[in-house]
């Protein structure tokens, strides 16, 4: 049997190691894939895996268990899985698991709270841990790892905080998860001025880790970002101060949740306990992320890929002059999306088309971006059911309101109905875009750096917050803790406090003295404040793409030098890559993108261990 220990063994071991970097569900997912994969790839004596990371093996930091009990899980535990499945794209075996529902014994509707997930993830772990091949050893360092040296033909050197001579590795991997960075521009000179005249100002960052006792009760906090960075915000300065919500009614799922008892009309009323600061909110697009599908998928999933799928992916790649995601990428996701869309509107609601699936099929499939609009309109009569991913993208362009309160109104009608639709099977066209666009990520890991705004698109549509939280952002904006600012929120700082004005209300604006960016720090490799990564940066042993991202080898995870070569000894996976996915774990039977990368990336990792053995018994 294999062995995980926390023990401090030899450095100097000539045992074959490999030293992952980042004990979190990635690195989890990594080593479940080097067990299934060992039986097939490797039969060596051993060798040694070293775990390093301050926070605990499975959770990592985000998952931890000493967080708030409020903050939840932002998909239902139904959708949670780390175990790969027959849609999983790889050259692996596929080694089923129980999802989080399944493992916890809780109803498959609930958002469990993200301790819960924390010891999954740590179950995860030791049964990942348990199935490695006899003479597998398992270290976990609870510690920092400070920098990476070694040449790229040779064993690696990985230095840890508060230890004098290295740990010795064969193979490298940096599975890092979320990274703090330094301020950009704008933010130090707000920071600055916060500093200069005894404001608060809250940089991005993991919210769990915000020092919000800086919000004294009663003062009004600007807040920039209206997603689930902003939810967790709300939630900690709201609940987490001792108010609570009466009214709730019938969520599914939530039937057993203290505080949420039902009444005949469904909408909650919150009760302050006074010692909540006043929240102003606005963002890019000023509105929240959409929520969460609340029904299942009865009837056919629609068949993709269809228009953007790996042999569009290989066309994209293979040109010489390479691609621009707007003009050569974003045309093939638009009609992916669409065709996902008419497909289950088509099928699963006949009534409201006025042409056969086969026509619209067979015409949708040839027409170009302009005929498809004049086919949509002559098929489609109702303006709601037609697919309009511009509008969805910007719901307040061009929508002016005459005064702060008449925007209070506005955006929550939009927030109530947003949560009607999204809880309404009528439009399940809604799941069949939702289900697109898991595919369409699925494919765009392989073109590597394809931009900022296509990843937060997707969170928008496709990750948003459960609907009970949307109901309680509607409670807090009644009850007055929760004011909306609206569309390009725009922050000064001037006379002793921030501004914030919006072009949704011309002319209004909020002032306060505190401003918290709600979002996680960009994954910059530039600003990075992780200390092995910024010196791997500096030293020009990794590259920054335009993104901003560190290159890596798509087929597996491979770091790449400025000539574009793989490094033989070094992998990188997670946000902080250019081959990012939605996350380290997934919703089971969709493609799971991270785990095909994980087993890529096991593979080689396997393959290096087992030809590294060879050479040397020879």
């Amino acid at each position: 049997m294999p062995s995980a220990s926390s023990s401090h063994s030899s450095t100097l071991s000539s045992r074959p190691s490999l030293v992952i970097v980042g004990a979190g569900p990635r690195g989890t997912g990594l080593i479940e894939r080097i067990a299934a994969n060992a039986g097939e790839l490797y039969a060596g004596v051993g060798f040694d895996i070293h775990l390093v990371d301050p926070h605990p093996p499975g959770a990592g930091r985000i998952w931890r268990a000493d967080q708030s009990p409020l903050l939840w899980m932002n998909s239902q535990a139904e959708d949670i899985t780390m175990f790969t499945d027959e849609t999983v794209r790889m050259d692996g075996p596929v080694r089923e698991g129980p999802t989080l529902h399944e493992w916890a014994g809780l109803d498959g509707r609930v958002f469990a709270d993200r301790r819960i997930q924390g010891e999954y993830l740590r179950w995860v772990h030791e049964s990942a841990v348990a199935d490695l091949p006899e003479g597998v050893t398992v270290h976990h360092h609870p510690r920092r790892a400070l920098r990476v040296g070694g040449p790229g033909e040779g064993r690696q050197q990985v230095w840890l905080e508060g230890r004098p001579r290295p740990l010795l590795a064969d193979l490298v991997v940096l599975a890092l998860g979320h990274l703090d960075a330094e301020l950009d521009d704008e933010q130090q000179r707000l920071a600055d001025y916060a500093r200069a005249h005894g404001l608060v100002h809250m940089p991005p960052d993991f919210t769990a880790d915000s020092d919000l006792s800086l919000l004294a009760p009663g003062e009004p906090v600007l807040v920039r970002g209206f997603g689930l960075a902003f939810v967790d915000l709300m939630v900690l300065l709201t609940e987490g101060r001792g108010g609570w919500y009466e009214g709730y009614e019938g969520y599914e799922g939530y039937e057993g949740y203290e505080g949420y008892e039902g009444n005949t009309d469904g909408e909650l009323t919150y009760h302050a306990s006074g010692r909540e600061p006043v929240l102003h909110v606005g963002s890019r697009r000023g509105v929240p992320y959409h929520s969460k599908i609340g029904y299942d998928l009865e009837g056919e999933r629609p068949p993709l890929p269809r228009f953007f799928g790996p042999a569009e992916v290989d066309e994209l790649l293979g040109r010489a002059a390479g691609f621009d995601f707007r003009r050569d990428v974003w045309p093939l996701v638009e009609k992916e999306l669409g065709f996902a869309h008419y497909h289950r509107l088509f099928t699963a609601h006949p009534g409201r088309t006025a042409m056969a699936w086969a026509d619209f099929e067979e015409k949708y499939a040839a027409a170009d971006a302009g005929e498809r609009a004049v086919l949509v309109a002559s098929a489609v009569p109702d303006a709601a059911d037609r697919l309009d991913l511009a509008a969805l993208d910007r719901p307040l362009e061009g929508v002016r309101y005459g005064s702060h309160e008449q925007f209070q109104d506005g955006l929550r009608g939009y927030v109530e109905a947003d949560l009607a639709r999204r809880h309404d099977d009528a439009f399940s066209a809604d799941l069949g875009v939702f289900f697109g666009l898991l595919s369409v990520y699925g494919q765009l890991i392989r073109l590597g750096n394809v931009g900022s705004w296509w990843h937060g698109f997707f969170s928008y549509l496709a990750s948003g917050p459960p609907g009970p939280r949307l109901r309680q952002m509607l409670a807090l904006s009644r009850a007055g803790v929760l004011n909306f600012v609206g569309a390009d929120m725009g922050v000064v700082a001037e006379g002793g406090v921030f501004r914030a004005s919006s072009v949704t209300v011309p002319g209004g604006s909020v002032e306060a003295r505190a401003l918290i960016e709600a979002r996680l720090p960009e994954p910059t490799v530039a600003r990075v404040r992780d200390g092995l990564l910024r010196e791997l940066y500096d030293d020009g042993d990794v590259v920054e793409t335009a993104e901003g991202l560190v290159a890596v080898d798509p087929e597996d995870g491979r770091v790449l030098d400025r000539t574009g070569r793989p490094h033989p000894r070094r992998f990188a996976l997670g946000p902080y890559t250019n081959s990012r996915t939605p996350g380290a774990f997934t919703r089971p039977r969709t493609g799971g993108p991270a785990f095909r990368q994980n087993d890529a990336t096991a593979r080689a990792v396997l393959a290096f261990l087992r030809d590294l053995g060879c050479r040397v018994a020879a």
